[in-house]
């Protein structure tokens, strides 16, 4: 249990996080980096941390453990405190008006100001509904380590974002891939489904996994397509499913936060409706939207600098370049 003081409190240590510890320290203020997580990224590192990143502004391409590395970097030239593994629980205020939160452990954090990059909030993977009883033992949620299917028959299942950039990280180490999606269309990219297309991964939609077979591991993969009499009956050493995740904010939804589907309505300061308490990331809602990493870099960017002016009314809003500090 730690009773700490400190000028700005983040919670959730993912990019938006990261970034917005590097914003505060650029302004000369402290800050406390709080992640339920045990190590920061959150997404990245928790899902795919060697999967590419290519759509932040001035990097073509990254893999994610090392565009993590980068924040953490950046970040740590104002040595920021990191208190991960703890889940924020409770928001109150001090007698002075400070936010106040409380974590998992009994340690309080009193703040200046509170902003929440929390992303998604918690979240657990969709599962797959047959061929449970193979998790761990050739079904998979998550691919931390793309070597381990290299050489194999790989199946991928969904027709998202993840489901399709497996696919395609996947194809040059494999020996195959397939990919099954329950629908005709597919929502993910456009570019990323014309680079699937023309590498030949196997496309099998309209159909679903009825069933998974194996001797102790998995060893077939059964799928039922629309129209047809039976299930085709495919050879595969790994099965990747990725049919997206159920999230939750947990007790951050209790806060007393103006919510609309589990995202913290904010105005164009990044500010929520409670005092002191700001929110940048995909955890944001308002008109126009985009959820982006590169947009949650702007708002918290515009969250720390908003937050700053509102603990020192005599600051300029505008932080100045970081050109002009060398």
């Amino acid at each position: 249990m730690q009773q700490l003081e400190t000028d700005i409190l983040i919670i959730g240590a993912g990019p938006t996080g990261l970034y917005g510890a590097y914003c505060a320290g650029f302004r000369g203020l402290r800050t406390v980096l709080v992640d339920a997580l045990p190590q920061v990224g959150g997404q990245i590192s928790a899902l795919y941390p060697e999967k590419e990143i290519r759509d932040v502004a001035g990097i073509p391409r990254m893999r994610g453990r090392e565009f993590v590395a980068a924040l953490v970097e950046q970040a740590e030239a104002y040595a920021p405190v990191h208190l991960l593994g703890h889940q924020a629980v409770e928001l109150v205020y001090a007698s002075d008006g400070r936010p106040r939160v409380t974590l998992a452990d009994g340690s309080r954090i009193t703040a200046g100001a509170l902003i929440v990059t929390a992303g998604i909030g918690t979240f657990v993977p969709r599962v797959l509904p047959a061929g449970e009883e193979f998790l761990g033992r050739g079904l998979s949620y998550f691919v931390p380590d793309p070597g381990r299917h290299a050489d194999h028959d790989v199946l991928v299942v969904g027709g998202g974002d993840s489901a399709v950039d497996w696919a395609l990280a996947l194809h040059p180490i494999a020996r195959s891939v397939t990919l099954v999606h329950r629908r005709a269309t597919f929502r993910a990219h456009a570019a990323s489904l014309a680079a699937l297309r023309a590498c030949g991964v196997r496309l099998v939609t309209e159909a679903e996994v009825e069933a998974l077979t194996g001797n102790g591991v998995v060893r077939q993969a059964h799928v039922r397509v629309r129209g047809e009499h039976g299930p085709r009956v495919y050879d595969v050493d790994s099965v990747v499913a990725a049919l997206g995740f159920v999230s939750d904010l947990g007790p951050i939804a209790g806060w007393g936060l103006d919510l609309t589907r589990r995202h913290l309505v904010v105005d164009s300061r990044m500010r929520t409706s409670r005092d002191r308490v700001y929110a940048a990331g995909d955890v944001t809602e308002y008109a126009g939207k985009v959820r982006l990493m590169s947009v949650g870099f702007g708002e918290v960017a515009t969250a720390v600098n908003n937050a700053a002016v509102e603990l020192d009314p005599e600051l300029s809003l505008f932080p100045g370049h970081s050109t002009e500090s060398s």
